[in-house]
């Protein structure tokens, strides 16, 4: 009996055991998926408010409850957007178990919001959706769209901080750094109107291009600036082998200044065109060449407040699809010009790009800052205005901030909300 007892017992347990297991059977249903962490550069973006001083080569990392199914973590179930126009940014995904690394294909722009979300098509590995959910950011800085190739802004240094182009300055001579327009805006490059120079190797690469965009602020001193006759003398602010390459000028009464730029034809050769904006401008509906579409007519005063003893931001962009040349002044359009409009028979209107067509020993691929072309060019060495070796020929006195070169066009809004940021 005793023996019969225990038996009973045995299998009683057994039962009781088999039924609990399966009852917890029961209860394993599929993991919901919940996001646990989710950071951008380490800054925190689950907190009560959204970092705005995130670096613009920033990794966003998520980290989940449960394993996330691979196939399910794509671009079109995780994006990041650019408030200011909408733009998709392209973004490298990477799933790790439970972690989800998302890095944009390219370096954000500065002083930007941004916007990041991931959809209801990301699943687990239980086919269980994440609840959709958006996160926003901003990066460090004052704003500039993303894709710079250069930028120097002369913090205590010539260099280009950027790192897209970095030769480094092959010379610095007689440049102090100084406050610039604002604060916010640190230090800029003061220039003698003498011998002051910046010399940058290599710098074909800046302009060899279809699309482009140079932006800077400067700041003429027009103060005992004057030529051999005593005469206010004009300043040429940059030159990358002057007009063979891209030179830019304030001309010596502050009644206007230009861009001088080469440019590349449908067939090999190659040819300057000035991007020329006098006081009193004309375009083709009021008397001026039938190429300049569009031209802001100032008076002098106007033109000074630009360009005489003022900080003013200088902006230049060329489409090579549309063949357009614009010039803004604290980003407003002042002049713009469309090859598409010359003369039936006119080699500019095949232009397909920009591009350096300088040969030594006139001028060297080197961008001068503060004159014309490096002094390694011999091109107008014996004339009074364009001889680096004579103090009085145009050298740039002022100061150069800021100066960025992107090979896309930045838009009217883009060079607008840089204004805003940088003023």
């Amino acid at each position: 009996m005793k023996k019969i007892n225990t038996i009973f017992k045995y299998t009683l347990v057994l039962t009781l055991a088999v039924f609990v297991a399966q009852g917890c059977d029961n209860d394993n249903g599929p993991v919901d998926l919940n996001i646990e962490s989710i950071t951008v550069g380490g800054a925190d973006l689950n907190g009560a408010t959204s970092p705005s001083d995130v670096a613009a080569d920033a990794s966003i990392t998520i980290t989940f409850n449960s394993d996330i199914k691979p196939e399910t973590a794509t671009s079109s179930n995780i994006t990041l957007v650019q408030d200011y126009d909408q733009a998709n940014i392209e973004l490298t995904i990477e799933v790790d178990g439970p972690m989800l690394t998302v890095t944009p294909a390219t370096t954000l722009g500065s002083g930007t919001l941004y916007s990041f979300s991931i959809s209801m098509g990301l699943l687990n590995m239980d086919d269980q959706p994440l609840t959709s959910t958006t996160r926003t950011f901003t990066t460090a800085g004052t704003f500039s769209p993303s894709g710079m190739i250069a930028n120097w802004t002369f913090e205590d240094t010539a260099e280009d901080i950027v790192g897209d182009y970095d030769p480094s300055a092959s010379a610095v001579v007689d440049i102090t750094y100084t406050d610039s327009r604002n604060a916010a805006a640190g230090k800029a490059a003061t220039f003698n109107g003498n011998t002051s120079i910046i010399e940058i190797p290599g710098a074909d690469a800046l302009v060899n291009t279809s699309d482009f965009t140079i932006s800077f602020w400067m700041k003429t001193n027009s103060d005992g600036h004057v030529n051999a006759n005593g005469d206010p003398a004009g300043h040429f602010v940059m030159g990358l082998g002057a007009f063979f390459g891209l030179q830019f000028e304030v001309f010596g009464g502050y009644n206007g200044a230009k861009f001088a730029i080469q440019y590349e034809f449908g067939d090999g050769t190659t040819g300057a065109e000035d991007m020329w904006f006098p006081v009193e401008a004309t375009d083709n509906t009021n008397g001026g060449w039938q190429g300049w579409d569009f031209a802001k007519s100032i008076t002098q005063e106007q033109m000074e407040g630009y360009l005489k003893d003022n900080w003013t931001q200088i902006t230049y962009t060329y489409e090579g699809a549309d063949k357009k040349g614009r010039l803004y002044y604290n980003s407003e359009l002042m002049k713009s010009f469309d090859f598409d409009l010359w003369p039936d028979d006119a080699p500019k209107k095949t232009t397909v790009g920009m591009i350096y067509a300088g040969s030594e020993p006139d001028v060297v691929n080197e961008l001068a800052l503060g004159f014309v072309h490096s002094r390694a060019g011999t091109m107008w060495d014996d004339t009074p205005w364009g001889g680096y070796d004579n103090t009085t020929a145009n050298h740039f006195k002022g100061q150069l901030d800021d100066i960025k070169i992107y090979h896309k066009v930045l838009t009217d809004t883009e060079i607008q909300l840089m204004y805003d940021s940088e003023n």
